[in-house]
């Protein structure tokens, strides 16, 4: 080839190189606090997860599509005879929206829903969770052995169908954490 042409090969390859997406690293959530209590009511769970939106998923919600976020603890009872048994199951979600109009952000769980005026703090109102009820006393026995397996992720099946497709192969959207714990 000419000398020409290599020049123009080397620039378009650069320019590929530079602006081809590159796959990022996964971000992650960290549990900076995870704690279980056996009382007279059940089993309560109290979790605190440390994490911030990537910029693509952010870049998302201030366009106007809600973040589901998912919470979801099973207590177990450890069986050397058999696959262990499934006690208790329950989930907790939050919808986290953003109103242009407003300028506001919306955090939804349940038929609860608040407001707030930055992303910082509607992220802390479902950060965390205190006292969240995962078992009643009756479903357990006093001799049995528990524990518990718990994850908190942003729940990308119900995003818009065709943002599913788009964000397959992304990392930044796969935040998530899991924790096992043993019962006492």
């Amino acid at each position: 080839m000419r000398p020409a042409i290599w020049g123009w090969v080397c620039v378009l390859l650069a320019a590929a190189t530079l602006l081809w997406p590159r796959p990022g690293h996964a971000e992650s959530i960290d549990l900076t606090t995870f704690s279980l209590m056996r009382n007279e009511e059940g089993v309560l769970l109290s979790f605190t997860a440390n994490f911030e939106l990537p910029h693509s998923v952010e870049d998302a919600l201030l366009r106007g599509v809600p973040l589901y976020f998912e919470a979801e603890a099973a207590v177990l009872q450890s069986r050397w005879y058999w696959r262990d048994r499934r006690v208790a199951r329950t989930t907790r979600n939050w919808r986290l929206t953003y109103q242009p109009l407003t300028r506001m952000y919306r955090v939804s769980t349940g038929g609860l829903n608040q407001n707030f005026e930055t992303l910082t703090e509607a992220l802390d109102s479902l950060r965390r969770s205190s006292r969240w009820k995962i078992a009643e006393a009756a479903q357990l026995e006093d001799d049995g052995r528990y524990y518990v397996e718990f994850s908190f992720h942003l729940d990308t099946t119900l995003l818009p169908r065709p943002m599913q497709i788009g964000i397959g192969g992304e990392a930044a959207w796969s935040l998530s954490v899991e924790r096992t714990q043993r019962l006492n």
